[in-house]
Parts: structure tokens; sequence; C-alpha cells
């Protein structure tokens, strides 16, 4: 079931790179940095994915990435996701992201599955919500 929004970001592609593919297709690295709120709590985010088509035109990706609160408290985190094409160039995905943390403040990440949305729109401009699978 899906439980309360727990975190929102707002960021900018900062790069992209084409990939050997494995196959037919297409395979793309991309970076990204944002900031917004985890839990409540005003945080800074770098991550980078890779994505690749599949033959139905989809794409599936998998990332890492780490948040790090103002005061310096930080988290790790990886993740998975299926996304699709959008007009003008606009990507989104879907999927699950698991944190790591020893911080106190954010030691609940730890415990928690969570679904995402994160999107890209044409000008590389980057939004993503998140949110408790319970």
């Amino acid at each position: 079931m899906l439980g309360d929004m727990i975190g929102e970001l707002r960021g900018k592609r900062t790069g992209r790179r084409v990939l050997a593919p494995e196959g037919a297709g297409l395979k793309v690295e991309v970076s990204f940095e944002g900031s917004g709120k985890i839990l409540g709590i005003d945080v800074n985010e770098i991550g980078t994915y890779w994505s690749a088509t599949r033959p139905d035109g989809t794409l599936y990706g998998e990332g890492h990435g780490v948040i790090v609160s103002h005061t310096g408290d930080l988290a790790n985190w990886i993740g998975a996701g299926v996304g699709t094409f959008k007009e003008g160039g606009a990507v989104g995905y879907r999927g699950a992201i698991y944190y790591q943390t020893a911080s106190p403040k954010l030691a609940r990440l730890n415990s928690v599955s969570v679904v995402y949305e994160f999107e890209v729109d044409p000008q590389g401009n980057t939004h993503s919500k998140e949110w408790e699978w319970k």
C-alpha cells in the first residue's frame, strides 16, 4: 500500500553520456543534482543512473546517489525503475529506491521501501516525488 509522501526534490540534469549498448538499442548514463525535503529535512542530492531502451520502446534503468542535509547528515540510495519517453524529449520513470544511513535524523529511511516518480523535462529540469511503500 502506498503510504505518505516522504520526499520531493527538484533539480537539473548535469551530464549525459552514451554507453555501449548490451544488444540492440540505446544505453545512456545521466547525472543530476537537486534539492528539496526528505522526511521534512532540507537536503541536497547528487545521483547517477543508466537507462537502456527495451524492445517495446520503454526504458529500464538503475542508479545510485546520495542526499546530504544542510547539517551534514547523509544517506546513500540505490534504485531501479522503468521509464517512458514523453513529448519533446522529456522522460518519466517510476520505480523503487532503498536508502542506507548512519544518521539518527534519517534513520527511518533504513527500514523503508520507497517508490518514486522521477520526471526530466526537455530542458533537463528534474522533479521527483517519493512515497513510503507500506
